[in-house]
C-alpha cells in the first residue's frame, strides 16, 4: 500500500473517530503517528477524500462526504483504466502502472452481485463475474467507469 493511501486511510479513521474542527488539529494527530505532511498536502487529501466542513451543536467539524468522495474516486478510476478485455468467463482490465490494486479495491467496494471478486496486480486486474451470463454487463459497467459516466452506486 502506498504512503499516500495509508495516510488517507488514517485521515478517514481519525475523522470517523474524533472531532476535528481545523487543519492544525489533524496535522498534530498525524504528526504524533509519524505522518509529517504539509497543510497543502492535507488540503489535497481532504479534497480527494471528499471531506467537508459541517456545523454541529459542538461547533464546526470536518466529516467525510461519502457521496462527493465516491464521485471523486469514480473520476480517478476512470482515468486509471486503460483497456478492458474479456472471454466467456473472466474480464481483464489493464491500468496505469501501480494502480491495479486500487482499481480492484474500488470494484470490490461496489458490492455488485454480478461480481464475485477481483485480483489486482501492478497494472492488471482480473474481474470474476458470478456467472458467464453477466460478463457483458460487468464489461459495460467497467467501460462506463472509463468514460466517467457512472451509472453505478457505491454501497
Amino acid at each position: 500500500m502506498s504512503a499516500k493511501l495509508k495516510r488517507q486511510n488514517r485521515i478517514k479513521e481519525i475523522l470517523n473517530n474524533k472531532f476535528i474542527s481545523n487543519h492544525e488539529d489533524m496535522l498534530k494527530l498525524l504528526l504524533k503517528e509519524d505522518i509529517n505532511i504539509t497543510q497543502a498536502t492535507l488540503s489535497r487529501d481532504f479534497a480527494e477524500l471528499g471531506v467537508i466542513r459541517t456545523f454541529t451543536d459542538q461547533g464546526t467539524r470536518y466529516v467525510l462526504n461519502l457521496y462527493e468522495s465516491g464521485k471523486q474516486i469514480a473520476r480517478l478510476i476512470g482515468f486509471e483504466i486503460l483497456s478492458v478485455e474479456h472471454n466467456e468467463s473472466m474480464i481483464v482490465i489493464r491500468t496505469l502502472a501501480g494502480r491495479a490494486q486500487g482499481v480492484a479495491h474500488y470494484i470490490d467496494r461496489l458490492n455488485r452481485v454480478e461480481i464475485l471478486g477481483t485480483v489486482g496486480g501492478d497494472d492488471t486486474v482480473i474481474v470474476i463475474p458470478n456467472s458467464h451470463k453477466n460478463v457483458d454487463k460487468v464489461v459495460a459497467l467497467i467501460k462506463n467507469m472509463m468514460m466517467q459516466q457512472p451509472d453505478f452506486k457505491l454501497k
